[in-house]
């Protein structure tokens, strides 16, 4: 059994079993491809109605894991999987390659989330949710968070709260300023999916073929809308629109805001597993499916007003049963390193300045459970008086 991977021009993550290709008995393996089309300057420069089909080919393959891939996610720099055989393992993209593994969970991995370049949380069968530093990778903070399994996990934008869901049959909210619960809601039923929206105003928990929609500001459930089958994955395409795939070849698109279905169309022979987004030029987006038929295939839709069928722009065929999949795009630093080499005009410093300003977002450095409390307790400020002496305060 193992778990490949694959890469796309924004590069495309997926883990599964049963990799022809490279089966080795009690072994595993990894395989990035990378999608790009023929002249993409060329595709740039012309109408957004004329597509060009998009490629894929293998970046590199390599043995991991000794069981399947449960879960993917990736950061700006670095991708983790995590599995059954309870370990997480991290990968350096911009270097391709391995960077180490994470030990802690005591079971199989389940759900994995970065939050920004400097945290990723992690949770587990064993009941654990996990807070580790992407810095030194160590775990900062293990939350004893359900009484069963936790089936999934979703960090707010601003990086001060987190939901879980677990086989305890509740919804819980973690306040990440001193690593304690804030709200537990019995729910009644085990729930195998929680999503932040991406302005954080609302969040969505899945039960079965069923979608709850809350509100942040009361925590009320404000609709619920139903999925012919049961929901297997779920994406916000933006803060309005839920990209939804079940176990059927279906992938629906459902307006948030009006809670309605908006849109479907057939995505693949078979059940759909996993489905991610990354945002192109303007209103365009790019959907990410995999299944079970082994199949990845990318979409173009537009984002406006009256949502389109997407148009397909790429598959590839992985021979594997795929499980999960992530999509990761290079950082703002590696881009432009690229850049320079090329010998593109250089940014200024300000220009840089400017740049990071309009983009930073809230980190969870000021957070208790990120801190050492120690070295806070034992800082001390010293200041100059008259006489060149110091003064301890």
């Amino acid at each position: 059994m193992f778990l490949p991977y694959y890469q796309v021009s924004k590069d495309v993550v997926w883990g599964g079993v049963n990799f022809e290709a490279s089966l080795s008995l009690g072994g595993a393996s990894e395989t990035f491809w990378e999608y790009h089309n023929d002249d993409e300057e060329d595709r740039r420069a012309r109408a957004v109605e004329v597509l060009e089909e998009w490629t894929a080919k293998p970046d590199f393959t390599h043995h991991a894991h000794m069981a399947s891939v449960s879960a993917v996610a990736a950061s700006n720099r670095f991708m983790v999987t995590g599995s059954k055989d309870e370990t997480m393992l991290l990968y350096d993209m911009d270097k391709k390659v391995e960077h180490g593994a994470l030990l802690h969970h005591d079971g199989s991995i389940t759900c994995l989330e970065f939050y920004g370049e400097t945290h990723l949380l992690s949770g587990g069968e064993d009941g654990l949710l996990c807070v580790w530093s992407t810095k030194k990778w160590e775990c900062l903070k293990s939350i004893k968070a359900h009484k069963g399994h936790v089936t999934s996990l979703s960090v707010h934008p601003s990086g001060k709260l987190a939901l879980t869901v677990g086989t305890d049959k509740t919804l819980r909210t973690w306040n990440l300023i001193n690593g304690r619960s804030a709200f537990i809601k019995n729910i009644k039923q085990n729930a195998h999916i929680v999503r932040w929206s991406p302005d954080g105003d609302k969040y969505v928990v899945v039960i079965h073929d069923k979608l709850d929609l809350y509100d942040l500001q009361t925590a009320s459930l404000t609709s619920t809308l139903n999925n012919p089958k049961r929901i297997s994955a779920i994406n916000f395409l933006n803060n309005s629109i839920l990209a939804v795939a079940g176990d059927d070849e279906i992938v629906r698109l459902c307006d948030v805001a009006k809670e309605k279905w908006v849109c479907e169309f057939k995505a693949h022979e078979t059940r759909v597993k996993a489905v991610e987004s990354f945002k192109m030029a303007d209103d365009d987006c790019v959907l990410v499916t995999a299944s079970n038929d082994g199949f990845i295939k990318m979409w173009k839709l537009r984002l406006n007003d009256e949502l389109e069928r997407p148009a397909l722009l790429g598959e590839v065929n992985t021979t594997a049963r795929l499980t999960c999949l992530a999509v990761w795009k290079p950082s703002t630093r590696q881009q432009t390193t690229e850049e320079d080499e090329k010998g593109d005009k250089a940014t200024t410093s300000r220009e840089l300045a400017e740049a990071l300003l309009k983009t930073k977002r809230v980190r969870m450095h000021e957070e208790v459970i990120l801190e050492d409390e120690s070295k806070t307790k034992n800082k001390r400020k010293k200041r100059k008086v008259a006489g060149g002496q110091e003064e301890t305060k």
